[in-house]
């Protein structure tokens, strides 16, 4: 007699597996290992749980129906192995599933003002009425709680739903994280890169952010591993690079633009913004003096074709108010102000062009199915 895998099939549509009434070839327990060799017949039998209470029934149910609906001759016995079914990973944890968009800003070189730029656009979002979080992720250089007047402050725990969670401290309406809260002002951090990026994980992770529209993160300047845990840890929607209209620090804010969009991170990069891009005199607020070149962010956002979302002066107002603790933006009728509320604007209409695009592409890929 010839075997084949239908005629074992077959013979195993008569084994039941107790309390279902149905057969374990419905129910989809039968492996598709059916191995013939002569009359020597092996494959497996899958199991919801390693321990389940009928397996060895099953099994001499299994043996006995072959050798009865097939043949006596089958080699069978022993040659049915048991298995129990892989179990589906569990769903991965969304961090931050309360905020709606996470704005990476970046810059390929330090000392392009990266972190005046984020605490002053942090506070004309949250001056605009929008709910607003912001992390200091430059571990080795923290100066947003300097800037925004909190450099004392040491944020306290608050058991909720059974974990402690780090309560950001609020300064001008937003709400404000940074290693800086958490080691002396004085000493050097000097810690490894997955110190550092454990560190950071924390701050994101176990921190009671709430409902947020806009979660900004301060980060380090350059390319380094700290940057692929964040945008490996969190959902980022965009990111904004920051220089100065220097051809040097152009050339690293190609690095970092040539980083969000590469495969490794592939983050959008939501628009350049120029800081430094003239020097005004405060008595003279129509004058512009070009001190490091002039547009040069300009040129580099119609060269790979990236929105160019503000260009920002340089008055004594943006140094003193780092320095005290007052950002700038909250004078809105300023020179700086001005141009800090309409690097916001502009930073949202792209947040909401790039989200609308979003939704469509993912219409038209249900569409597809």
């Amino acid at each position: 007699m010839t075997l084949y895998p239908k005629l074992i099939l077959d013979a195993l549509q008569n084994v039941r597996y107790p309390g279902t009434g149905k057969s374990i070839v419905e129910m989809g327990m039968v492996e598709d290992d059916i191995h013939i060799s002569g009359n020597h017949v092996s494959f497996s039998i899958l199991f919801e749980k390693p321990n389940d209470p009928f397996m060895k029934s099953v099994i001499k149910a299994a043996e006995s129906a072959i050798l009865t609906y097939v043949s006596e001759d089958v080699e069978i016995k022993g040659n049915i192995e048991a298995r129990a079914k892989q179990s589906a990973p569990p769903e991965p944890v969304k961090l931050l599933p309360l905020v709606k968009n996470i704005i990476a800003v970046s810059s390929g070189k330090g000392g392009v003002g990266k972190s005046t730029v984020a605490a002053n656009l942090a506070v004309c979002l949250s001056q605009m009425g929008y709910k607003v979080g912001l992390l200091d992720a430059d571990i080795y250089g923290p100066s947003v709680p300097k800037m925004l007047h909190v450099e004392d402050a040491r944020p306290h725990l608050e058991q909720m739903d059974g974990r402690d969670l780090i309560i950001p401290v609020e300064s001008y309406g937003v709400k404000v994280l940074s290693i800086g809260f958490f080691v002396n002002k004085n000493d050097a951090v000097v810690w490894r890169g997955s110190m550092a990026s454990n560190a950071l994980k924390q701050l994101i992770a176990d921190a009671n952010w709430g409902e947020l529209d806009f979660f900004l993160l301060d980060l380090p300047p350059g390319t380094s591993d700290i940057h692929l845990t964040l945008v490996q840890t969190l959902a980022v929607t965009g990111a904004i690079v920051v220089s100065t209209p220097q051809e040097v620090a152009l050339a690293d804010a190609r690095k970092g633009i040539s980083m969000f969009t590469g495969e490794k991170i592939n983050v959008p990069v939501l628009g350049l913004v120029e800081n430094m891009a003239w020097f005004t005199p405060a008595e003279l607020p129509e004058n512009k003096y070009y001190i490091f070149g002039k547009e040069g962010c300009k040129r580099l956002s119609e060269e790979m074709n990236i929105p160019l979302l503000g260009q920002i002066p340089i008055v004594q107002s943006i140094c003193e108010g780092g320095d005290n603790g007052k950002p700038v933006a909250l004078n809105q009728d300023s020179i700086t102000g001005k141009a800090f509320t309409q690097l916001a604007e502009n930073t949202v209409k792209q947040v909401e062009y790039r989200n609308k695009n979003l939704a469509a592409t993912k219409r038209v890929e249900t569409k597809k199915f």
